[in-house]
């Protein structure tokens, strides 16, 4: 008796731990890249192309002078608001985990789910905030010079965001 339920406890043990590499329950997600986990050729996607923001604004000529690309990886948790800010240079990312929504002084928005690319305004102002049920990991991109803020922020506009 003893044996059998050492077997049976074992087996299960097995069942439960392997289920959860597969599994779609919060406390164990899977990977967001296990879909490429059965490739066997390199693979290339093109996940954005664009000269226009989010927004539809075109993107401003490239800076003069000797470039400094940034690489920033930003964490929001659940229910963080952006403060009102722009951006003097260009930028873009991956949503890496999240919801993002995104706000312009003008009304327009945008929600950005996790996969997906963000091109950023530069020079409109906005703001964004997390909407989603989880913390948000956005890796972006920036492409700037020394000594050129990333963001400049605007605590003068108390505009709720809509």
């Amino acid at each position: 008796m003893k044996r059998t339920l050492s077997i049976f406890l074992s087996v299960l043990s097995v069942a439960v731990l392997s289920s959860c590499k597969t599994c779609c329950k919060s406390s164990c997600s899977p990977s967001p890249f296990a879909q490429y986990d059965s490739i066997t050729t390199v693979q290339k996607l093109e996940l954005k192309r664009t000269s226009e923001s989010w927004d539809g604004t075109a993107l401003p000529d490239y800076l003069k002078g000797k470039p400094e690309l940034v690489v920033m990886r930003y964490i929001f948790p659940v229910g963080s608001k952006l403060p009102w800010h722009h951006h003097p240079v260009i930028n873009y990312g991956i949503l890496q985990q999240g919801e993002l929504t995104i706000v312009g002084l003008d009304g327009k928005r945008q929600v950005v789910r996790a996969g997906d690319a963000i091109v950023e305004m530069v020079g409109p102002i906005h703001c964004g905030m997390n909407t989603g049920d989880k913390p948000i990991v956005l890796d972006m991109f920036y492409l700037t010079q020394k000594g050129t803020p990333l963001a400049v922020q605007h605590p003068e506009i108390q505009k709720p965001m809509e």
